[in-house]
């Protein structure tokens, strides 16, 4: 799921920044232990996400190739990057729900939750 190769450019760009420059000093282990911590639910929605983004033909009628420049594909980095970190936290906020009711110690409304 994760391919750290992506971290070894040796752009200007990307070696001023300070998150790539942290990536760059984890191990590859750790790496695809985050990667692989996301849900499959998750993975599913960012999937469908990005291929809805870049338009989806199916592969055995036609063959498909997609050219960006590097800001654009960058900015669909970010954007599923964004998708990830926000569906992960609706995640967690609906196994508290989840949680909470549960117990039925709880008499608040789900949509008056704050995190």
């Amino acid at each position: 799921m994760f391919n750290p190769e992506f971290l070894t450019s040796d752009s200007e760009a990307i070696s001023s920044n300070s998150l790539i420059q942290y990536l760059q000093d984890q191990s590859p282990d750790v790496l695809q232990r985050v990667a692989r911590s996301a849900s499959g639910d998750i993975q599913d929605i960012i999937r469908h996400n990005v291929q809805g983004l870049l338009g989806m033909l199916p592969g055995e009628h036609f063959d498909v190739k997609i050219t960006a420049s590097r800001d654009h594909l960058a900015g669909l980095l970010a954007s599923a990057m964004m998708t990830g970190y926000f569906l992960r936290q609706m995640e967690q906020r609906m196994e508290l729900e989840a949680n909470l009711f549960a117990s039925g110690d709880a008499e608040v409304d789900p949509g008056e939750l704050k995190l």
